[in-house]
């Protein structure tokens, strides 16, 4: 597989956790939790670019959903009106996306494969949405070229992924993995997480405009994912391309 999106091993782990996707308290909890959250996020910001509002802002779009999984962001964006098609170089994570899409009527479509893989097929979408995958990636730059060529122009490239900081080191690595046991040890390697200013140089790199970053926190209070100003751990991040 091209080494810009695949880390074998990576693949290979979250293959294996490929029939606990949807299970809310099984290794994907803490998707699960996230998951309200950055769908409204990724709703509104798709809305904004496209300057489209009431019930259905979505309708008519194509997306693709990079590090698709086994659809837990893939299946909701469909039932909101896009054209989804959910990419996973993980073959069991698609095989338990197929049959949850069949088994709840989800319109969303899934292949297995990479970026690079639908590049090659001349696949071009109006929004291209990378979520909790650049920090499994070890040629991030690339990824994210790779990505915004699939992008069409006016088009928009949705990412989240985590900051390299120490809060981070802290919060997503000490705290989530070993100490509330939120996500295995091991799903994250800090030295992997990317920096706002480092993924806004890749996207310049790649032809695409910054169009907004937004933090995404935790509350131990409200026990629910918020949007914030903070960007020291989690942080979403839009970018447009040109029109013509």
């Amino acid at each position: 597989m091209p080494a810009a999106s695949v880390i074998e091993e990576e693949v290979r782990r979250f293959d294996a956790m490929a029939t606990e996707w949807w299970d809310p308290a099984g290794p994907m909890a803490a998707l699960h939790r996230m998951n309200p959250v950055r769908l409204q996020w990724l709703r509104d910001a798709i809305a904004r670019h496209f300057r489209r509002s009431g019930a259905a802002p979505l309708e008519g779009l194509d997306i693709l959903d990079v590090g698709c999984g086994a659809g837990l962001l893939s299946d909701p964006l469909s039932r909101l009106g896009a054209r989804v098609t959910g990419v996973d170089p993980a073959p069991s994570s698609i095989e338990i996306a197929r049959a949850h899409a069949a088994e709840t009527g989800a319109p969303a479509q899934f292949r297995q494969g990479t970026v690079e893989d639908v590049l090659r097929e001349g696949g071009r979408f109006d929004v291209v949405v990378a979520m909790e995958i650049v920090e499994h990636i070890h040629d991030v730059p690339a990824f994210v070229t790779a990505a915004a060529s699939l992008v069409r122009p006016g088009g928009l490239l949705a990412l989240s992924t985590l900051n390299r900081t120490l809060k981070s080191f802290t919060l997503a690595i000490v705290a989530a993995e070993h100490v509330l046991r939120w996500v295995a040890p091991g799903t994250h390697r800090w030295e992997q997480f990317v920096t706002p200013d480092e993924l806004q140089a890749a996207l310049t790199a790649a032809g695409m405009s910054e169009v907004r970053r937004q933090g995404l926190v935790f509350s131990p209070l409200r026990r629910e994912w918020m949007l914030s100003r903070d960007c020291d751990v989690n942080y979403f991040m839009t970018a447009g391309k040109a029109a013509t």
